[in-house]
């Protein structure tokens, strides 16, 4: 970096960097949003944006090209390795393009998720926006235009015939490159920006956080402890403490993807709506199962199409590759917390500091009497269930009571059960 001295200060430029090293998507739209409003906030006089994309998704390129052709500071972009698809529609809505000695710029049609081209409708558009940006910033349109359909026009490059993607030192022969530079002080110099400081763009924390959200893994957990919250709800009734933590998993499993455009007001409803469909199954119509399978569908049809690029039920940007991997995200996780819940849930809540929320001691006269009893000899015999089993409740025998829980289905008030095994205190029965 340059040194300057005193009698220079009032001539240093502020230049704001930050790098965008990810495909476009609505992250990516929040992270160019956050730098330019802060390089204005510091009153930069230059942006510099690190850039490295496959591209991704057109109407996020669409608003981050629209900010960059409109910001107050000259906007620089240093394309590092790659600016494909949608990066090329961002990298030539810079003011100025520079590029490593091996990076790459291009390949700007439209495509789906499995990278099939999309119909020429997207790909008139896409020719529209790339060759009015170029005019703009006073390109040659025809090449941004080939590179979203066949070249027939730049007969000296290896794509002819073909969608363009130029190399560095073709960028510079055709006008789509200012500079070759292998680093950041290069691409100012070359720039004849001096003196200058740099402002490092630093992530908030809450970006931080919500970056974290998204991470696939933490996701898979946040599933992991909204069907565990609901689940020990349902057994304890009362117990206040699984349905808070489901709660808190579900806002924060929803709440990174609604920021980030993915998650509609819809799409969260349907997620809701599955949640008091089976609370309807379980408190006041057990036994049935239509309530609570709906109930299913509609939860993880919510969960799945969060993490998906739709727009209400329009599709077109989204292949079935990407919806399928988004339901694997989803029904893999919840499908493990369902046999982790049924084989070692009830010992979980048995054991540690979990075992304050909920009553696993049997009361009332015949308390002390039930410490004495092998549970055991019960295997076999019937009783009658004095509360609805949804799964968990209490049984009588013999006119002692015993908690309990209903294996194969719901159990009603008054409905015949006989023992089939015991699990700690607890009575596995099945409705005879």
């Amino acid at each position: 970096m340059p040194v300057v001295n005193a009698a220079d200060s009032l001539a240093i430029k502020k230049v704001y960097v930050f790098e965008l090293n990810q495909d476009i998507f609505p992250a990516a739209w929040r992270l160019v949003k956050n730098a330019m409003q802060q390089a204005d906030s510091t009153k930069a006089d230059y942006v510099l944006i690190k850039l490295n994309t496959y591209g991704g998704d057109l109407a996020t390129a669409d608003s981050i090209h629209t900010r960059l052709l409109h910001a107050k500071p000259t906007v620089i972009v240093w394309i590092t390795q790659n600016a494909a698809s949608a990066g090329a529609l961002i990298a030539i809505s810079c003011d100025s393009i520079y590029m490593r000695s091996s990076a790459i710029i291009g390949a700007a049609s439209v495509v789906n998720q499995e990278g099939a081209v999309m119909p020429d409708k997207y790909q008139s558009y896409m020719r529209a926006m790339m060759r009015s940006t170029a005019e703009h910033q006073g390109r040659d349109p025809l090449v941004a235009e080939g590179m979203v359909t066949p070249n027939a026009y730049l007969k000296d490059v290896a794509d002819t015939g073909r969608i363009i993607s130029l190399t560095a030192k073709e960028a510079m022969a055709h006008g789509y490159c200012d500079g070759v530079a292998e680093s950041v002080e290069e691409v100012l110099n070359q720039a004849q920006i001096g003196p200058y400081k740099i402002i490092e763009h630093r992530e908030s924390f809450i970006d931080g956080i919500m970056s974290f959200l998204l991470n696939p893994m933490v996701n898979g957990i946040l599933l992991l402890l909204i069907l565990g919250g609901i689940y020990f709800e349902f057994q304890h009734p009362g117990a206040a403490f699984p349905i808070l933590t489901s709660i808190v998993a579900a806002v924060l499993y929803f709440s990174p993807l609604y920021v980030d455009g993915l998650a509609a007001n819809w799409e969260i409803l349907m997620f809701i709506i599955g949640v008091l469909l089976v609370a309807v199954e379980i408190f006041f119509f057990p036994g049935h199962g239509v309530w609570v399978v709906s109930g299913i569908i509609f939860m993880i049809t919510g969960l799945t199409l969060a993490l998906v690029n739709n727009i209400d039920f329009d599709f077109t940007f989204t292949s079935g590759n990407s919806i399928l991997v988004a339901l694997l995200r989803v029904v893999i996780p919840l499908g493990l917390s369902f046999f982790l819940f049924i084989f070692f849930g009830q010992k979980l809540f048995e054991t540690g500091a979990l075992k304050g929320f909920v009553l696993n001691e049997t009361q009332g006269k015949f308390a002390d009497t039930l410490e004495n009893i092998s549970h055991k000899s019960l295997i076999g015999k019937t009783g009658i269930a004095i509360t609805p089993l949804r799964p968990a409740g209490q049984i009588e025998i013999e006119n002692e009571r015993y908690d309990a829980m209903a294996d194969g289905g719901f159990v009603l008030i008054g409905d015949a059960v006989k023992v089939n095994d015991v699990s700690g205190s607890i009575l596995v029965v099945r409705k005879v």
